[in-house]
C-alpha cells in the first residue's frame, strides 16, 4: 500500500481557507498514485482552544462531509482531524474516510494534553478505533497519545498500521521522532506521524513527519516545510516478521494488571 503524509501549515482557525489548500495535497496524492492520504490534528484549523468556535456538531460535521465528496472526486482513502463540539467539553476527532466517501472509522483522543491546557476544553474519549483499508487493519491514535504506550500495545494484535497525526512543537520534537520509532518497535508494525509545520501563536512546529516500519526503520523523513512523504509498505513484511520474532506471546497482561492493583494505579 502507498500512503501519503500531508505535512501542511494550516491558516489559523480558517477552515474553508484550509479546504481550498488541502486540494494541492490530494492532487498530488492521486498523481503519486497513493491510495492513502494522512493529514494532521485538527487538520484545518491547527490546534486551537477555541471549540465554540471551530467546532462541529456530531451529526453534520462539515469537515468530513467535506472530505467525504473529495475522497469520491480524487479515489483516495483520508484520514482527517477535526472537533466534535460538545457542552461543556469538546472532542478532539480524526477519521478515516473511504474513496465511496464513507466513514469507516472516527476515533476520539484518549489523552487530552493537559500541560498545553487541552483537558480544559477538551474531554477525553475512552474506545479504541480500527478501520480496513484493503487488506490493512489501521487504528488511529492523536498527538499525545504517542506518550502512552498501553494504548499501542491494545491495539497492535489487530493494526499493522497505527497513524499518528499530531501538532507536536519544536521543542519537544525529539521525543516524537524517538517514540514514533519505539512505538514501531514495540508493536512490529508500521507508524505514520504526520505533523504539522509553521507557526500558530507562541508555537512553531518543524514537521518531521515520519513513516517508520516495523524494524524502526524511517521509510520518509519530512523537512520544516510543507510537502506530501510518499512511502510504500508491505502487509507481508509486518506479518512474516511478527511470525518469525513473536515478541509479542512473552507479554503477561494479566500480571501486569495485578501489578498495577497493587500498586493502587
Amino acid at each position: 500500500m502507498r500512503i501519503a503524509l500531508a505535512q501542511t501549515e494550516p491558516l489559523w482557525e480558517a477552515k474553508y481557507e484550509n479546504f481550498e489548500r488541502a486540494e494541492r495535497f490530494l492532487q498530488e496524492a492521486r498523481e503519486g498514485q497513493a491510495e492513502l492520504v494522512l493529514f494532521p490534528e485538527m487538520s484545518m484549523t491547527g490546534f486551537s482552544m477555541h471549540p465554540e468556535k471551530i467546532g462541529e456538531p456530531a451529526e453534520e460535521p462539515e469537515t468530513l462531509n467535506y472530505f467525504a465528496k473529495k475522497a469520491v472526486e480524487y479515489g483516495l482513502y483520508i484520514g482527517v482531524g477535526y472537533v466534535e463540539y460538545r457542552e461543556p467539553k469538546s472532542y478532539n476527532r480524526y477519521a478515516m474516510i473511504s474513496p465511496k466517501g464513507e466513514l469507516l472509522t472516527d476515533y476520539r483522543k484518549i489523552h487530552p494534553f493537559t500541560f498545553g491546557t487541552e483537558s480544559v476544553h477538551y474531554a477525553g474519549g475512552d474506545s479504541l478505533s480500527f478501520c480496513k483499508v484493503g487488506d490493512w487493519t489501521i487504528a488511529p491514535f492523536i498527538c499525545y497519545d504517542l506518550r502512552f504506550p498501553e494504548i499501542f500495545q491494545l491495539a497492535s494484535p489487530q493494526a499493522e498500521l497505527i497513524v499518528v497525526p499530531a501538532n507536536w512543537p519544536e521543542d519537544r520534537v525529539e521525543h516524537f521522532k524517538t517514540l514514533l520509532k519505539a512505538r514501531a518497535i514495540e508493536n512490529q508494525c508500521y507508524i505514520a506521524g504526520i505533523n504539522r509545520v509553521g507557526h500558530a501563536r507562541t508555537s512553531v512546529y518543524s514537521g518531521d513527519s515520519m513513516i517508520v516500519d516495523p524494524l524502526g526503520r524511517e521509510l520518509a523523513h519530512g523537512g520544516r516545510t510543507e510537502e506530501l512523504l510518499v512511502a510504500d509498505l508491505d502487509l507481508e513484511m509486518v506479518r512474516k516478521y511478527r511470525a518469525a520474532f513473536p515478541a509479542k506471546i512473552d507479554r503477561k497482561p494479566e500480571l501486569y494488571r495485578k501489578l498495577a492493583d497493587g500498586l493502587h494505579i
